[in-house]
């Protein structure tokens, strides 16, 4: 699990087969270096990848052949160059952005970005998949960045974030132009509320009790509302 706080840049290198060399290269690279070991996770551009090796300045990971479908972290990318990098949350640590896992559901594309007196308004599109899971003022992981939906177009599968100076200069955003494909991860809230409440989907809890007919009405009898 992870904060969506990218904390430094690297860059990704193929080896072969499935294995990655991923390598930092900005110098707050020393917080994802500093103790990592063995079967540590590390979200890469959003991508939970795990560590087979550990190297000198980065490690080693594979990427199964249903992440490298999923993601950008195959093909060419060749205006970004950079992969965001985040270790694992700790028990204890701060959650300044929300909660993500590094399971990107899809791939979105970017339409526009616009400087702005105290920020950058980046426009991005999304597939159906990820768009449901999409609110205004709800959370949402662009390469493993935590951000906030500033505006969202259901009928176009577009939605707009505001991303302040710091997280510009500090990810990979500042390398995307018009077309750039990016990871998404949809808020994991959205996820657990959509598989309780969807008619006509089998949900159990442990006593085998039917979750189909969970309703506002049906709460509100029962004293949640």
């Amino acid at each position: 699990m992870f904060t969506g706080l990218i904390q430094a840049l690297g860059t990704m290198e193929p080896l072969g087969g499935d294995s990655w060399q991923i390598t930092c290269v900005s110098q707050s690279g020393e917080v994802i270096m500093q103790d990592l070991a063995y079967g540590d996770s590390v979200a890469v551009d959003g991508v939970c990848l795990t560590v087979e090796k550990v190297l000198k300045d980065g490690f080693i990971a594979t990427a199964s052949p249903e992440t490298l479908r999923r993601t950008t972290l195959l093909g060419e990318q060749t205006q970004q160059r950079y992969v965001n990098l985040e270790a694992s949350l700790r028990v204890g640590s701060k959650v300044g952005g929300h909660f993500v896992m590094g399971h990107v559901d899809g791939i979105g594309r970017l339409l526009v970005a616009e400087q702005t007196a105290s920020s950058w308004e980046m426009t991005f599109i999304a597939s159906e998949a990820i768009a449901r899971y999409i609110v205004p003022k709800g959370s949402i992981a662009v390469n493993g960045i935590s951000l906030t939906v500033a505006a969202y177009e259901p009928e176009l599968s577009q939605f707009k974030v505001a991303v302040i100076p710091l997280t510009y200069s500090d990810t990979n955003l500042r390398y995307l132009v018009s077309g750039s494909l990016v990871n998404l991860e949809g808020d994991i809230l959205g996820k657990y509320v959509e598989k309780f409440l969807s008619p006509g989907k089998p949900h159990t809890t442990t006593d085998e009790t039917s979750m189909d007919g969970i309703t506002p009405v049906f709460l509100a009898e029962h004293g949640y509302l």
